[in-house]
């Protein structure tokens, strides 16, 4: 898989280890920061992993902070991404299975580095379910758009004609 990554000043050392170890897995990986400087802003390296995303370059991408909070505001900012802020295995499960995440934010300072290997391998190797959960990620697109999300008919769910 291509992945797209980042982090600021305060995720720079739990990416540099967890680039090393998708690449190990067999991952094509792209690091978009951190930067050189002792501090920089989480903004600079959510936008080049989140375009790279949403334009289809990579497959995903993964943006780390001190809390990933910002990374998440960030990244949800640019249309076609779909962020999610997780800490657990449920959450990299769930965000996969029902939002179709394609951009992982996590927290460098309250998560451990065992947990963080736990959450982006259950996040890289969980499919999207689709079904109606395909209708809801249509929905938060139309979103993007400026458009009511309840007005979104799916073609399955239209009257026949």
């Amino acid at each position: 898989m291509k992945i797209a990554m980042g982090a600021d000043h305060r995720g720079r050392e739990v990416l540099s280890k967890l680039c090393d170890a998708l690449r190990a897995a067999g991952h094509v990986i792209e690091q978009m920061g951190p930067c050189d400087a002792k501090s920089c802003d989480f903004t600079d390296a959510a936008y080049p992993v989140g375009l790279s995303v949403s334009g289809g370059d990579y497959d995903r991408g993964i943006l780390i902070c001190g809390t990933g909070i910002g990374m998440s505001i960030c990244a949800n900012k640019i249309k076609g991404v779909r962020a999610a802020l997780v800490h657990d295995e449920i959450g990299a499960d769930m965000s996969r299975r029902h939002n179709d995440s394609n951009v992982l934010c996590l927290s460098a300072d309250m998560l451990g580095p065992r947990l963080i290997e736990k959450i982006v391998e259950v996040w890289l190797s969980t499919e999207f379910d689709g079904g109606r959960h395909a209708r809801r990620v249509k929905k938060i697109a139309a979103i993007e758009e400026g458009n009511d999300p309840t007005t979104v008919v799916l073609e399955e769910d239209a009257p026949a004609a």
